[in-house]
């Protein structure tokens, strides 16, 4: 059957649109914070408050994320809330000020979050719909649509210092992936059909108030998420202040974190189907705590390498495996889930950055050690199932037959 024409297949390239949209946006104004710091004329300090708008903006999006679910459900939120967000980034260029850049950040938090929610609740209806595990590989074109995006702004920074021009083509690029989002995305109940109306009953339903599982997903992706962008953003800098590394090898620290956790993405749904997810997520979480600390305590560029290595291939899995948990619980559940992730991954780098500040870079990533050995707690207390599992038929009871009259 062509690929095209087969109904997974189809789901799968649509949803993988999204979480390629979303890493492509993210780590394309991510590349040009040096530009606008310049031409806005920040402080170090109003740079980490900008980054912290962002976060804020994820944080606080929750009541609107999950009324948006209910309204629009998850198709038409997630191709809505990628569009805006490529046109952001238009006016993140244009922000004649700090303070208009402060109110872009924050928006770009709040559609994050909505996007994060929609694609993510789309690959888990995948998974359910066609009983085949697919998070994990949706996850891995995050990361490949951030490094494409550091291709784009190494090259656009090449040709020219307009940050208007360099997010001018990415927006171009942005829109291809959208209309390859549209083709193929499941409506609310899990078919083919690319069907917008919202289900009837998820319309009526109030918000409900998280359960502990809930909770624990909570805190499992918020600390994991704090992990996986630390890692990105602090690993070049310890590399280079800590461990010694020289400017050409300092670098590396992202790139081994990146494609560690590409790889590990690639394989883990597979990882899932072998030894379930409540496994993966254990042994991964605490295969990062431990590399990092130990490498840590060792000192020296390869031990760094290798730690990072290890929380890129240990972590990776974290976070598709709760997303598809939360998503059984219901839209509330991941709709709070992926903005504690959101919150996380935006807020989590400036708050390790606090710690760095205040002790040493080395502390930071001991604290990036310890969100991986938080995870690994979490885990313990998260009820796992498998992709497919349901509940057992009845049995049928038959009754008995009335006495006869002779």
């Amino acid at each position: 059957m062509p690929l095209l024409h087969d109904p997974y297949r189809r789901g799968q390239l649509a949803a993988a649109a999204l979480f390629c949209s979303l890493g492509f946006q993210y780590a394309t104004w991510a590349a040009r914070i040096p530009a606008l710091k310049s031409d806005l004329g920040l402080s170090t300090a109003e740079v980490g408050v900008l980054l912290m708008a962002a976060g804020v903006g994820a944080a606080v999006s929750f009541p609107l994320v999950a009324w948006l679910m209910r309204r629009l459900g998850s198709r038409r939120l997630a191709l809505l809330s990628q569009l805006c967000l490529a046109l952001l980034l238009l006016a993140l260029a244009a922000a004649p000020n700090y303070h208009v850049a402060l109110l872009v950040m924050c928006a770009d938090g709040v559609l994050v979050g909505c996007l994060n929610v929609a694609m993510n609740a789309q690959g888990a209806a995948l998974e359910a719909r066609f009983e085949r595990t697919t998070m994990a590989r949706l996850h891995a074109t995050f990361s490949a649509g951030s490094l494409l995006a550091a291709l784009v702004a190494s090259a656009m920074t090449t040709l020219t210092e307009s940050v208007g021009a360099h997010f001018g083509v990415a927006v171009a690029l942005l829109l291809v992936l959208g209309a390859t989002a549209r083709t193929g995305l499941l409506d609310e109940k899990g078919s083919g059909e690319a069907t917008d109306a919202p289900v009837p009953d998820e319309r009526r339903r109030s918000w409900t108030v998280p359960t502990a599982l809930t909770l624990w997903m909570c805190c499992a992706m918020v600390f994991g998420t704090v992990a996986e962008g630390a890692m990105n953003d602090w690993s070049a800098l310890y590399l280079k202040d800590v461990a010694g590394a020289s400017a050409g090898l300092a670098p590396l620290g992202i790139a081994v974190v990146s494609g560690a956790m590409v790889i590990a993405r690639l394989f883990a749904d597979g990882w899932r189907d072998r030894w379930g997810d409540r496994r993966v997520v254990l042994l991964g979480s605490a295969l990062a705590a431990t590399a990092l600390t130990g490498a840590l305590l060792s000192g020296g560029v390869l031990p760094a390498l290798l730690g990072f290595a290890c929380v890129g291939l240990g972590i990776a899995a974290v976070t598709p495996c709760v997303y598809a948990a939360a998503a059984r619980q219901g839209s509330d559940a991941l709709t709070l889930v992926a903005a504690m992730g959101t919150t996380g991954l935006l807020a989590g780098p400036p708050l390790i950055g606090f710690v760095a500040d205040a002790a040493s870079l080395a502390w930071g990533m001991g604290a990036v050690a310890g969100s991986a050995a938080v995870v690994a707690l979490c885990g313990t207390r998260i009820s796992w199932e498998p992709v497919g599992a349901a509940a057992p038929a009845a049995v049928p009871v038959t009754p008995p037959e009335p006495p006869r009259v002779p």
